[in-house]
């Protein structure tokens, strides 16, 4: 290996270091939404050059978590509860689509395997964290995207559903009489699917269920 190359490879894996450090503080909320990111401070706490660190931070801002504005710079995100919204009725027609093909391929293992995840939704409703609850919420659903024979799909829901973490600490804070409607509305879900029901009906009603939240938050939380 020569040592050009070499230099490239260390000089991804650092950009890779700073994209995951930062990425990771800004989804664990260490970085709240506007929460400035100055590359020179940046580099002195990690110890990082700012050439990687701006690596980082410009997939960073195609992944949606971060937005340059002018006179301030690099900064976290900042969403409206309209932007929230507008990305659930995304989620909505692409995890709707995603279910729906992904359904042919889940046996009752793995069917039962999603149930267990959703009983234990129902357990947390006694003890409502809504953090935790959101944690289980997209493990329920993943336990079935997992399936899904269309990659680009998947890649998608995974971007936009890391997009909709960030944008929200859990929709379930600000709504959380939909925490008890969703359970049952997964419980239908895997009925449907476990008993091989037409796609299009899977479809409809897996989209119903994340625009039923879409529709909870916007009567929820005022808008200007």
């Amino acid at each position: 290996m020569t040592a050009a190359k070499k230099q490239d490879q260390t000089k991804e894996s650092k950009a890779e270091f700073c994209y995951e450090l930062l990425r990771s503080r800004i989804l664990e909320g260490t970085y709240v939404p506007g929460y400035r990111l100055v590359i020179n401070q940046l580099a002195q706490e990690t110890g990082v050059s700012t050439i990687p660190l701006r690596e980082a931070l410009r997939r960073l801002q195609s992944d949606g978590l971060v937005e340059v504005v002018r006179n301030v710079g690099a900064r976290v995100a900042v969403f409206e509860a309209e932007q929230v919204e507008h990305t659930l009725q995304i989620l909505a027609r692409l995890e709707g689509y995603a279910t729906a093909i992904s359904a042919p391929f889940m046996k009752s293992g793995e069917i039962g395997r999603s149930r267990k995840i959703n009983d234990r939704m129902v357990e947390a409703l006694e003890e409502f964290d809504p953090t935790a609850f959101t944690a289980l919420n997209r493990e329920f659903h993943f336990s079935i995207y997992e399936h899904c024979p269309d990659g680009h799909l998947k890649a998608l829901l995974e971007a936009e559903w890391t997009r909709l973490d960030h944008m929200r600490r859990s929709t379930f804070t600000y709504v959380p009489g939909r925490a008890r409607r969703s359970v049952v509305e997964h419980e239908r879900i895997l009925e449907l699917i476990a008993k091989d029901a037409d796609p299009a009906e899977i479809e409809r009603v897996a989209c119903a269920h994340k625009n039923a939240t879409a529709d909870a938050l916007h009567s929820a939380v005022p808008h200007k």
